[in-house]
């Protein structure tokens, strides 16, 4: 590096020489940050919250709400709140457009270091406006506040990864983002004026003295291209922390301007989340003990058991090469189990004369659940209705004889919780408010419903299937399992080999969620809902008028995937 000299005062004094030295160097540690960095803050810094959910009476689980840009002292904030909670293993909520990124390693290393675990997630305190979610009028004087959380529209960009993953548990929704992009390193320069003493010595100088007299500003640069010592630096921590070297890569495969959203099953499979929230669970949640209560307020509780459905008879063929698991593999039927699944005829309690109607099909499957689905049919006759799934799966044995059903006899299939009127958040489908006869009235939403593991070879039977907002979790099959799942996804038009590219090594009770982009490429849908639109609602009911919005056909008309998939 060159330096710009200037002897400003050079004087003798009986063989001493005292020098103004002025140098123009990169003065510290370089600042790595996200590119927003080098623009006005849209956000104020990030601050901490300690925060108790206003859902429920007793026992209330707390959190620290953590919201807004990281900054270089974000860390002494957070060391301040982690030592007024002490011991407490309270889990970290974020919400973060991201920032500075050698504090939010410090972060990470202090989260795991407390044994913390992380969620993304925004919190909305109580009696807040919509436009001011953390209103301090809501926060006590001593930093504490009630509220909830949520995860729609949540995210965590840039930096803000970097500290979620201290947590020894990090989770996530399908509604929730994460994203990375390139981390810019930011030299400063800095003109320094120095005052130096040589003595002569045999004719040389020897310098014995040096003392700053003052420094100015001299502008900036920055750079992209991570240097050995940022490569370093952030593959060890990455290490640390568990993560895979991978995000690197996706990192730097979006530039400071862009963002790289990262998918729930790649955010696994990665490591930057070790579990995904299901739909009735809410970030700031602590992790279920394994000796968990099935009443206690946390998330993935332990799978209840069950005896586990009699196999078939293995086959001698060979199946596919991929690597599977044997018996030792949790199944479906390992389950939690809520409520057998029944089915409802319903009508759209929101409408004046083209009122659609659809079945709506929610629990679990056991294997009487073929005789009510055939029950539902012969009452429907000829009528081509809508099945609205929601259900955690089940008897995987049943879940083929529905699917085989429903494609002989032509239905529409999709994903919906349906809430009937003056019900219950807790129970939508109260028995009070269901017709004694006739179709009973309600709404159908596509928001937080889900269709997991023997579920999504129902919804697969469809023609067509069609998704929204929902999630859809898929299992791999046991060995035991392996011949029959092909012959079925053979009858149904299901890549078996991108199904199997798919799976984790090990399966799950819950299974691995998916996006509905990737649900398309295996082909367990054909189609995605609008954002606009909900399932259940694309075949009109046999008391429509015929116009543009229910026309005179059976089929649902099917969203060209290039339009629908972001």
């Amino acid at each position: 590096m060159r330096f710009a000299v200037s002897f400003l005062v050079k004087c003798l004094f009986s063989r001493l020489l005292l020098v103004f030295l002025l140098l123009t160097l990169p003065i510290g540690a370089a600042t790595s940050q996200a590119a927003e960095e080098k623009k006005p803050a849209p956000h104020p810094p990030m601050n901490f919250i300690l925060v108790r959910s206003l859902l429920c009476q007793e026992n209330c689980p707390e959190w620290i709400s953590a919201e807004g840009r990281i900054t270089s002292d974000t860390p002494a904030r957070l060391r301040k709140i982690l030592k007024k909670i002490g011991g407490r293993k309270l889990p970290v909520v974020f919400r973060s457009e991201g920032g500075d990124v050698d504090a939010a390693y410090a972060m990470g290393r202090m989260i795991r270091k407390a044994g913390l675990e992380t969620a993304v997630g925004g919190t909305r305190l109580k009696d807040c406006p919509v436009g001011d979610t953390r209103c301090q009028a809501a926060v006590a004087k001593d930093g504490s506040a009630v509220g909830y959380t949520y995860s729609s529209g949540a995210y965590c960009f840039s930096a803000c990864p970097l500290a979620f993953v201290g947590g020894t548990s990090r989770v996530s929704s399908q509604w929730a983002l994460i994203g990375v992009h390139q981390i810019t390193t930011v030299y400063n320069k800095v003109r320094v004026s120095y005052r130096i003493e040589y003595k002569i010595v045999n004719g040389k100088k020897k310098e014995i003295s040096r003392e700053e007299v003052g420094r100015k500003v001299a502008g900036q640069s920055s750079s992209t291209k991570l240097g050995k010592k940022a490569t370093a630096a952030l593959t060890a921590y990455l290490k640390e922390m568990g993560v895979s070297e991978d995000v690197v890569g996706l990192m730097m495969s979006a530039t400071p301007d862009n963002i790289n959203i990262v998918p729930a099953a790649e955010a696994l499979r990665i490591g930057l989340i070790t579990d995904m929230l299901s739909y009735n669970e809410w970030p700031g949640m602590p992790l279920c003990a394994p000796d968990a209560a099935a009443e206690a307020v946390c998330h993935s509780h332990p799978a209840a058991e069950a005896p586990v459905a009699a196999e078939a008879p293995v086959s001698k063929t060979p199946v596919s090469e991929a690597p599977v698991q044997e018996a030792a593999a949790e199944t479906s039927e390992k389950l939690p189990k809520t409520r057998p699944m029944d089915f409802l005829l319903m009508s759209n309690g929101n409408c004046q004369e083209e009122c659609t109607q659809w079945i709506s099909a929610d629990g679990d499957i056991t294997p009487d659940t073929p005789a009510r689905l055939k029950a539902m049919l012969t009452t429907l006759g000829e009528r081509k209705l809508p099945i609205v799934l929601q259900s955690n799966g089940g008897d995987t044995d049943a879940a083929f004889v529905m699917g085989r059903m429903i494609r002989a006899a032509g239905q529409e299939t999709s994903i919906g919780r349906t809430q009937l009127p003056n019900c219950p958040k807790l129970d939508p489908r109260c028995k009070a408010s269901i017709a004694k006869s006739g179709p009973t009235e309600g709404e159908v939403f596509a928001g937080r419903a889900y269709c997991l593991s023997s579920c999504a070879l129902v919804l697969m039977s469809g023609t067509p299937r069609m998704v929204g907002y929902s999630a859809i979790g898929i299992v791999r099959p046991t060995t035991a399992e392996y011949t029959r799942f092909l012959a079925y996804f053979d009858e149904m038009g299901v890549s078996a080999e991108t199904y199997e590219t798919m799976m984790p090594a090990t399966s799950t009770e819950r299974g691995s969620i998916i996006l509905p982009s990737e649900a398309l490429k295996l082909g367990i849908i054909n189609g995605i809902i609008p954002y606009d639109e909900e399932p259940g609602l694309h075949v009109c009911g046999p008391e429509a008028k015929e116009s543009l919005r229910c026309p005179r056909k059976a089929e649902a008309e099917i969203v060209p995937v290039a339009a629908s998939v972001n």
